[in-house]
């Protein structure tokens, strides 16, 4: 199925490289332009590592580390140099890469936003990650919903990152706008692992789609992420993972062609259709309504859990953020779509 890790590439196959990358210490614009560079070099590697390899994942965090620094010096923009040196690397080695930025928000809070980028130096994904990990992470919430793009080779790419797939309505999002294959980059610490892996399994097989997913590796002498780069086949199996290697890249060949095929052909659990077509053996088509009280309750504003009057955490300050004064902005259009 991976083809060797991808060296020996299908017609149909996405060769896929999920970097583990070294957790980097960053506090200063001088080591925010040395990662940036760093980052540039390691496509580089990327390329000279496997020359069937269409896209080359970077973890979130990759740029900024896990400072959860907000500094204004530190923030990055889109016309800015470091997306101007991710944009041409992958024009230099002819690659795809999906990058991590802390982005500037000139209204509140920095958004935590990835990128996806085409070996012609375009940007072809922009998403702000809609769950920040709280109470930890203080960015802005997402507000452009979850984006897809056409990738290589004619596949269709979501990305979520890191605490985005411990909601499996990210996922599923992910994969009702068509993407076939799920990136999820991150910056998880080893407390996380179990819950990592069965979550790239279980979005893999609920949605009939393949997971490529990351995380940082290494310590910056406070943290210690994990690496954990594990590629799930559509029925939640896993095709390849790495371990706590830095600066390893682990590669597959994915098959987007089998998961069309797969959406298109299986009967038993085809989640991502029986969801709004249940029980289509005894009624025709199924039932297509939403019998479900979250979703009701979320679209009419009244979302409440039975047990909301127990909870005790319900802002950052647990962990040394100010309580927020700001309420949520709403949507906005998103540049690249």
């Amino acid at each position: 199925m991976t083809g060797l890790g991808g060296l020996n590439k299908s017609p149909n196959g996405v060769v896929v490289g999920l970097v583990q990358l070294q957790l980097p210490l960053v506090e200063t614009p001088a080591q925010l332009r040395a990662q940036a560079e760093r980052i540039v070099w390691m496509v580089g590697k990327a390329r000279r590592n496997q020359g069937t390899m269409d896209l080359v994942v970077f973890p979130e965090y990759a740029l900024h580390g896990l400072s959860m620094r907000t500094d204004r010096e530190l923030m990055v923009t889109m016309d800015g140099p470091e997306v101007a040196m991710f944009k041409a690397a992958c024009v230099e080695h002819r690659i795809w890469g999906c990058f991590s930025i802390m982005e500037h928000n000139p209204h509140g809070n920095p958004y935590n936003t990835g990128l996806i980028i085409d070996d012609q130096g375009q940007v072809k994904l922009y998403y702000r990650k809609l769950h920040p990990w709280v109470p930890v992470e203080p960015w802005e919430p997402g507000n452009m919903g979850v984006p897809v793009c056409d990738g290589p080779k004619g596949s269709k790419i979501g990305l979520i990152i890191c605490h985005d797939g411990m909601f499996p309505e990210m996922a599923r999002e992910a994969a009702y706008k068509g993407a076939e294959i799920i990136l999820r980059t991150a910056g998880y610490t080893a407390p996380i692992r179990h819950a990592w892996k069965i979550t790239n399994q279980s979005n893999a097989f609920q949605n009939l789609a393949q997971t490529a997913s990351v995380c940082l590796c290494g310590s910056d002498g406070s943290f210690d992420s994990m690496g954990e780069g594990m590629f799930c086949h559509l029925d939640g199996t896993v095709l390849a993972e790495g371990g706590g290697r830095v600066d390893e890249i682990i590669t597959a060949e994915l098959r987007p062609d089998l998961v069309r095929e797969a959406r298109a052909v299986w009967g038993v659990e085809n989640n991502p259709y029986q969801l709004y077509h249940r029980g289509y053996v005894a009624v025709q088509g199924g039932a297509q309504d939403c019998p479900y009280t979250f979703m009701q309750d979320m679209v009419a504003g009244r979302y409440k859990l039975p047990w909301d009057a127990s909870i005790q955490v319900r802002d950052g300050t647990p962990c040394g953020f100010d309580a927020p004064t700001r309420t949520y902005r709403g949507p906005e259009p998103n540049p690249v779509e």
